[in-house]
C-alpha cells in the first residue's frame, strides 16, 4: 500500500498497468492523445506486483488495472475513464 501511495503522489496522473492488456493500452494511448504523460507503472514487471493488486483492490478498484489516479485520487478503471472523456 505504501509504494501506490508514494507512486500516485509523485505525479498529476498515474496509470497502474499490465504491459499484456489491451485496455490498459487504450487508456495509455487515449492521455497521451490528450498530450498528457502519465506515470505508467507496469505491475507484472515489478516485483511487488501481487501486493500492488491487492492494494489497488482494498482501495476500490473493480479491476486491479487499469488504475487511475488524478491528482492522488483513484478515478477508477476503463469504464470510468471513457465515461468521464465522452462527458468532457
Amino acid at each position: 500500500m505504501d509504494k501506490v501511495t508514494r507512486l500516485v503522489s509523485e505525479k498529476g496522473i498515474v496509470i497502474f498497468s499490465k504491459s499484456s492488456c489491451c485496455m490498459c493500452y487504450a487508456v495509455i494511448i487515449l492521455f497521451k492523445e490528450l498530450g498528457v504523460k502519465p506515470l505508467v507503472h507496469e505491475i507484472d514487471e515489478d516485483p511487488e506486483g501481487r501486493e500492488i493488486e491487492k492494494a489497488l483492490m482494498r482501495l476500490g478498484c473493480n479491476a486491479p488495472v487499469p488504475a487511475v489516479f488524478i491528482g492522488g485520487t483513484l478515478v477508477g478503471s476503463t469504464n470510468e475513464v471513457m465515461s468521464l472523456h465522452l462527458k468532457g
